[in-house]
């Protein structure tokens, strides 16, 4: 694992006063409410992951801060956050990379930066978001301006390494990062 730290100052991990978009189980928007409600309620919504590789086939992971409200403290992939109320999946990224990471996804790749992996269903361990995953299409260089609100820190991570840490201790692993990194390799 080689470490990436350049903390950059940035927003709050996150608001209450979020408002999101209500689905149903076929991800068709049925409503609107604002966050706290949403994860009080167990309302099905909307996230996003952003998966980062670099060149020798190791994929960048954040260790959430201690001031988020959901698996503070955990390993996830590069990016990962809640798609806002009227908001694409496709935006939701661009915005969350650049947020926690302070990226540019278009400087890294040009018109179309994301390559659509697959999309998770809601389930009550992930907290009943439709959870859609993209890899970045980019070789770098990246350059991290991390957001210590959001992110502790950073490191990239063999494949093989993280396979092994996820099987040894998986609850140092946010579960949506257990689901996806399971069906990614499947």
């Amino acid at each position: 694992m080689q470490k990436q730290n350049t903390p950059s100052p940035g927003a709050p991990a996150q608001r209450d006063d979020e408002i999101f978009d209500v689905v149903n189980e076929h991800d068709e928007v049925v409503g609107r409410a604002m966050r706290r409600e949403v994860h009080a309620r167990g309302l099905m919504h909307r996230a996003t992951h952003v998966i980062i590789g670099d060149a020798q086939g190791r994929v960048f992971l954040q260790k959430r801060s201690m001031a988020k409200d959901i698996a503070p403290g955990r390993w996830d992939s590069a990016c990962s956050g809640h798609v806002d109320s009227g908001e694409t999946y496709e935006a939701a990224a661009v915005r969350e990379l650049r947020e926690e990471t302070g990226m540019d996804a278009f400087a890294l790749g040009g018109a179309n930066p994301f390559e659509t992996l697959f999309t998770l269903d809601p389930c009550e361990a992930n907290g009943w978001e439709f959870l859609r995953v993209f890899r970045l299409r980019s070789h770098g260089p990246f350059d991290f301006k991390l957001n210590p609100a959001e992110i502790e820190r950073g490191e990239w991570w063999t494949k093989s390494d993280l396979s092994r840490a996820l099987a040894e201790h998986p609850k140092d692993f946010t579960y949506a990062l257990r689901m996806l990194w399971e069906k990614l390799n499947a």
